[in-house]
């Protein structure tokens, strides 16, 4: 099923599944906060590095996000992920805060 996202939301996933580190920290503010597996990261270059290292650790797969839903100003993506860590795959959720065009902060829960 493919769903409509906000275009800021829709490019991250396109980064994250077909670029390298600087395509997908362009899709962030410059102090973009970034949560995911008990790390908080801020700015481009925290963001960059965490590409290279998970994507090094996990060889993560995203495939296409199924739900999304809006509260109190954050958008909620799940989407299924394969890739090598435990309970592989798994369906995540992704907790996106939008400023303008771009993301200003990412959570990603299980």
């Amino acid at each position: 099923m493919t769903i409509k996202m906000p275009e800021s939301i829709a490019a991250f996933f396109i980064a994250d599944r077909d670029g390298g580190p600087d395509e997908l920290a362009a899709v962030f503010t410059e102090n973009a906060i970034v949560k995911d597996a008990g790390e908080t990261l801020v700015g481009h270059e925290a963001i960059r590095q965490w590409k290279v290292d998970y994507t090094h650790k996990y060889g993560p797969t995203t495939t296409d996000p199924f739900f999304i839903a809006t509260e109190d100003g954050r958008t909620q993506v799940t989407a299924h992920v394969a890739g090598d860590f435990p309970g592989s795959p798994v369906d995540l959720r992704y907790f996106f805060v939008i400023a303008g065009d771009r993301i200003a902060e990412l959570e990603i829960t299980t």
